[in-house]
């Protein structure tokens, strides 16, 4: 849970320019204004946010970016604010990615995160997430991914 207060909802058009900040102080290949905003209109794929209280000086801490398809959700990209990290804002969004996924029936969560990322590989491994493969270059030359899988049994899974 986040050691500040916040609120996760569905990002609108309106938080795209506050989305692209934190995309670019988090990445150095960052994605494009219009990724973002392709992401928004897709009906497979959704933005996430989670706001943080205005008492903070920053209204949006961070995102995330996930497609639901075929029985699988694909978490594509997670980012905070860097003056916002390590207050548990990540986990909540992965919680909330993974409740959601619950709730639909999916059996399997999947991501790719940077080798380097030791931070983010941590989190992902306390939330149940296991190192499945590695894609060499992925992120340019010198930048391998690791596939990391969260497999949801059917013990887990919410029922409609």
């Amino acid at each position: 849970m986040a050691q500040v207060k916040i609120n996760i909802r569905d990002a609108a058009s309106r938080d795209l320019p506050r989305i692209f900040e934190i995309e670019r102080l988090a990445f150095p290949h960052p994605w494009s204004l219009d990724s973002f905003r392709r992401e928004l209109a897709l009906p497979f794929s959704r933005i996430l946010v989670a706001d943080a209280d205005e008492s903070e000086g920053r209204p949006l801490a961070g995102f995330l970016c996930r497609w639901l398809v075929a029985e699988e959700c694909h978490i594509l990209n997670v980012a905070v604010h860097p003056s916002m990290r390590r207050l548990g804002i990540g986990a909540d969004l992965m919680a909330e990615a993974i409740a959601e996924s619950k709730a639909k029936n999916i059996h399997l969560i999947t991501l790719e995160v940077r080798r380097s990322n030791l931070a983010a590989r941590t989190l992902y491994r306390k939330l149940n997430f296991e190192e499945r493969r590695l894609r060499r270059n992925y992120y340019g030359l010198g930048e391998d991914a690791i596939v990391m899988e969260l497999e949801l049994k059917s013990s887990q899974l919410g029922r409609k």
